[in-house]
């Protein structure tokens, strides 16, 4: 009872640290427009100049904030720092530091045009307030204070245990993957040695039929290999049949070397169960 409660606060915290994270990365995208608009216009450049371009950058930072957000709500959600090796940007408080940012900035900005009559300066200096601590918070202290964290004595330790056991994990795994590998080539080996005993009489009456083919009915030879075929099928299957054409074909070579015989196994065993025969074409 306690614990599903707790899951759901926990989802709900993290739902509510996404909605709050793309808000604020909007207000970021906004500002970042109003000062790109306010620059062009400065510069000299026309209304229908600053729209046409606007088009191609709405896009690419569409894309730009979209690949963002994906990397962003993969941490947030599945939350890949560790905390004993970060024991400051690991927590919640930071998190939301972090998240507020643009907000942050915006406030100081708003607080350092106090007095500002000029509605343009007012904006601007909120806009450059956010893309200031934006720039200063998300590219410089976050890395900074990750790799600060990083060094200190208790995370080194954790990260090389860490590294350790995901080493011996993958050893581990690797030594499953090569013994089911030598288990599943041993049960081939006597799967093979099985049918070779159980097959040596088909084996050896299909190779009669293939090397006397030519000589006698024809329909007839193919009737018998059908049977032995279908016989082959009810035994064991597509594999079982693989096998007898491969033990047929091996008795042919050794007993007709300065022969060619030809295999009419693949047409004469077309249709039974899943044998098919090699497309002509």
């Amino acid at each position: 009872m306690f614990q599903n409660k707790n899951i759901r606060a926990l989802l709900n915290r993290r739902r509510m640290l996404k909605f709050i994270h793309l808000v604020s990365t909007g207000w970021l995208v906004l500002c970042v427009g109003y000062v790109m608009v306010l620059a062009l216009r400065q510069a000299g450049f026309r209304w229908w100049v600053i729209f046409s371009l606007s088009g191609h950058s709405a896009l690419v930072i569409f894309l730009l904030v979209s690949l963002y957000l994906f990397a962003i709500f993969r941490g947030v959600g599945k939350n890949q720092k560790i905390e004993l090796e970060h024991p400051l940007t690991s927590t919640n408080y930071y998190t939301v530091f972090y998240i507020i940012a643009p907000f942050l900035g915006g406030l100081t900005g708003l607080v350092g045009m106090t007095g500002e009559n000029r509605t343009s300066q007012f904006l601007l200096g909120t806009a450059l307030g956010t893309l200031g601590a934006t720039f200063l918070v998300w590219v410089i202290v976050d890395p900074v204070t990750g790799l600060l964290e990083t060094l200190l004595p208790a995370s080194r330790k954790h990260r090389a245990e860490r590294i350790a056991q995901a080493k011996v994990r993958r050893q581990e795994e690797q030594e499953n993957r090569e013994r089911l590998l030598k288990e599943v080539l041993a049960r081939e080996k006597l799967t093979q040695r099985y049918w070779q005993k159980e097959l040596k009489p088909q084996a050896e009456r299909l190779a009669e039929i293939l090397t006397t083919a030519d000589g006698i009915d024809f329909r007839k030879a193919e009737q018998q290999a059908v049977e032995i075929g279908v016989k082959a099928w009810q035994k064991g299957g597509l594999s079982c049949m693989q096998e007898l054409r491969g033990m047929t074909m091996e008795l042919c070579k050794s007993g007709h070397k300065d022969s060619t015989v030809v295999d009419y196994i693949p047409v004469w065993w077309d249709g039974i169960g899943n044998w098919r025969s090699p497309s002509l074409g």
